[in-house]
């Protein structure tokens, strides 16, 4: 991963100690938690589905992140830490986030779409950019969500304080990029979940599919999903049914979905293995999330 610098590294002592992935795995109220903020995730696409298309595989989640935080680590009189398209290439190349060629061209898309935009009266030669507003207005909803998933879980007041300084997001921001950049179940993941990261909207799906499941019955060897016919799945998502059914396919064959009647005509199950891998992914961005919120704020009073 280069120099991807550790998110431990950049974390000082604040009288609380972030939840780790254990904690927040090991934790009776992720299940229903990481569902609503499934659910907050699937409106935030339903809303914009162009914008929620940075997320749309890992990869192009990860170089999202990454454009946010030089953005957010520029300075105006430093032009060495601008965020200029050659500065995002070759941190995203050091990062082994992506071949620079796929980088150069998620700059080009982003710029097309209204989602970056050049910085006005930049320097003409460098062209340094910037997220649009309507971007961080929807990036901060990412934020939004997985703090409130971390205060469900521990009783935690994390969202009210980040409310109350909605402008620390710029300090945030890096610390989230700088952890889940130095990740491993984030980056690699086990075999199914990494399965759909490389398709597009492979985010969204899981989300989907997770977001209909009761956690009650979160134990079962198949669990039951809200998703019974392809085509309306692949219809919302915008998807090619074809490319999500090869998909699906492939899944089914490793036993990680299928049907608990006639196939594409009965409710979909995921498998006890598959829910566990997206919900360590999950236990592993929020600790990421937690670690960098308690570098940013200090403990509420009557924090230990």
């Amino acid at each position: 991963m280069g120099n991807a610098t550790s998110l431990s590294e950049l974390i000082p002592s604040t009288g609380r100690s972030a939840l780790n992935l254990e904690d927040i795995a090991a934790h009776p109220a992720l299940h229903r938690s990481v569902q609503e903020q499934s659910q907050s995730l699937i409106r935030i696409y339903e809303e914009t589905p162009r914008l929620a298309s940075i997320f749309a595989t890992q990869q192009r989640w990860l170089l999202a992140h990454v454009g946010l935080a030089m953005h957010f680590r520029r300075d105006p009189n430093d032009r060495r830490k601008e965020l200029t398209v050659s500065r995002f290439i070759e941190v995203v190349h050091k990062n082994a986030v992506a071949s620079r060629n796929t980088a150069d061209a998620f700059i080009k898309e982003m710029l097309h779409y209204n989602i970056a935009e050049y910085v006005a009266g930049g320097d003409g030669r460098t062209h340094p950019l910037q997220p649009t507003a309507a971007t961080i207005e929807r990036f901060t909803g990412w934020v939004t969500a997985h703090l409130r998933t971390l205060d469900h879980i521990d009783g935690g007041d994390r969202l009210a304080r980040f409310l109350d300084r909605p402008d620390m997001l710029a300090t945030l921001q890096p610390l989230v990029a700088d952890g889940l950049l130095a990740s491993k179940p984030v980056r690699e993941p086990n075999q199914t979940f990494s399965l759909f990261i490389w398709l597009n909207n492979g985010g969204i799906v899981m989300d989907w599919l997770m977001s209909g499941i009761d956690p009650a019955h979160a134990g079962l060897e198949r669990i039951p999903t809200s998703v019974v016919s392809i085509g309306d799945f692949a219809k919302w998502l915008k998807l090619s049914r074809t490319h999500l059914g090869r998909k699906l396919r492939t899944a089914e064959e490793l036993g990680s979905i299928g049907w608990l009647g006639q196939r594409g005509h009965s409710v979909m199950w995921v498998s006890q293995g598959f829910y566990k891998e997206y919900m360590t992914v999950q236990a592993a961005k929020l600790a990421v999330v937690d670690g960098a919120f308690q570098a940013c704020f200090p403990p509420s009073q009557g924090d230990n």
